[in-house]
């Protein structure tokens, strides 16, 4: 009994939005009911999700072998195949509108959606974002359902008491209690892309709770889980999930009919700023993003921000990794001017930005070559900023992308995403340029490409 007294204190001291509806419970039933009430609530928003989708997967005779299998790995041929996975995901809207991982349902090409009460639903992915981690599903004939309400992700503190609600195993709907470990988690899974930024739990999460509810004890959604740092595959109690304000951004969108998340594009490079760059800057306290680059096209450039100001605070929210930063500029909405504390020479200022995406200019005047072509097939992009921002290039990349190799270039080595610099010795500006010179066909090709930190130069007989 001294268990739920316990519960019963520190649940009516809990750190809760303005409009809780919170109080000390009256009775013992009350003391004694536990989660219960609040079980009852939220778990007919969370669903189970099965997907499959076909992937490509090469039959070689050497697969088994332990020697002959790694060297001819990419010996053989391709065959279809269905892969399942298994998750859960959070209604959000009566109408069936779910969100999960993308994870669980990027590019699956059948989505089965399972309800608490048993009921059965197809489903469509509207709007997705592989790096975010998300997805928002449209349930098919779907009407009236129950649905949890988003929580301003910005007032969970450290210590307040959570729930995850998920598919675990697949052995079914389960519910595991802890409390939020962390607040601003970034960069802390294997194959981070630097961009997530999560909320730490110690509630059970293990596979199949991905895309399921980390709620508070009002029922309302804290984040949306999705991973967690093991050794042996299950819980060790190190849980992430990704903030409801990210959540809603991408709800909004996917109302407005988007298709693909658009987020705000920084044109900058930033660093966190330690101890070090503190002291060298005068700073007391090691704080904020030090922009250590700026595209000439960059919001921030045109804002009148500079190398080496520092970036304190994002609409009133403290940012100290590039990370969080970013995700504060993706929570602010596109279209809408966001409030940037800067830190120049000492002195703090607070500066509109207007968030928006990537600028395309100049244009990316994309080009198939034709037959009459060096490398006829070869799909080439000039690189503006939006494809530096699609594609992940450096801040300067310039020149000719790739977008396809086509057959010959293929065989050449030319891979996606290649920058083509030079070709036949004449500097590449953009795809127009690199057309020009491909067009006067010789007996000799030569191409000079950034590929990641590498500059490689590929040269073949034609």
């Amino acid at each position: 009994m001294l268990r739920f007294i316990l519960l019963a204190i520190a649940l009516s001291h809990l750190a809760l939005p303005a409009n809780a509806d919170t109080r000390v419970p009256q009775s013992r039933a009350e003391i004694s009911l536990g989660f219960a009430p609040l079980v009852r609530q939220a778990t007919p928003a969370v669903v189970n999700i099965y997907a499959k989708r076909v992937v490509a997967e090469r039959v070689s005779p050497f697969r088994n072998d332990p020697f002959f299998g790694n060297l001819f790995r990419d010996f053989g041929e391709t065959r279809p195949r269905v892969q399942n996975s298994l998750g859960s995901g959070v209604i959000l809207s009566a109408e069936g509108l779910v969100v999960s991982n993308y994870h669980v349902v990027g590019q699956a090409t059948d989505i089965r959606v399972v309800l608490s009460d048993r009921r059965e639903f197809g489903a469509q992915v509207v709007l997705a974002d592989e790096s975010a981690d998300l997805a928002i599903l449209q349930l098919q004939g779907a009407g009236a359902l129950p649905f949890l309400p988003l929580r301003n992700s910005d007032t969970v503190e450290v210590g307040e008491l959570a729930l995850a609600i998920g598919n675990p195993f697949g052995v079914g709907q389960t519910v595991s209690s802890g409390i939020i470990s962390g607040l601003a988690r970034s960069g802390v899974m294997p194959g981070s892309n630097g961009r997530g930024y999560f909320i730490q739990t110690d509630a059970a999460i293990n596979p199949g709770n991905s895309g399921g509810a980390l709620i508070d004890v009002n029922g309302a959604l804290i984040g949306v889980n999705t991973s967690i740092l093991t050794r042996s595959g299950g819980s060790n109690g190190i849980g992430f999930a990704i903030p409801a304000n990210l959540v809603a951004e991408f709800m909004r969108q996917a109302k407005a009919g988007q298709s693909r998340f658009m987020r705000p594009w920084a044109g900058l490079q930033g660093q966190a700023v330690d101890a070090d760059i503190a002291a060298s800057m005068g700073a007391d306290v090691p704080e904020g993003v030090l922009i250590v680059d700026l595209h000439p096209q960059s919001p921030f450039a045109m804002a009148g921000f500079a190398v080496g100001d520092i970036v304190t605070a994002v609409d009133g929210q403290p940012v100290n990794t590039p990370p969080e930063m970013m995700f504060r500029m993706s929570v602010a909405g596109l279209g809408q001017g966001a409030d940037i504390t800067r830190l120049r020479d000492g002195a703090l200022r607070t500066i509109t930005v207007t968030m928006a995406t990537a600028p395309e200019t100049p244009a990316r005047d994309s080009r198939r070559l034709g037959d009459a072509s060096a490398l006829p097939g070869l799909v080439v992009e000039t690189i503006n900023p939006g494809v530096i921002a699609e594609f992940g290039l450096p801040l300067h990349a310039s020149g000719a992308l790739v977008a396809q190799p086509g057959p010959l270039g293929a065989r050449l080595g030319v891979q996606p995403g290649d920058i083509v610099v030079q070709a036949n010795g004449q500097a590449v500006a953009n795809s127009a340029s690199l057309a020009q010179v491909l067009a006067q066909r010789g007996a000799v090709i030569d191409l000079q490409i950034l590929r990641g930190q590498q500059r490689l130069s590929l040269r073949a007989r034609l």
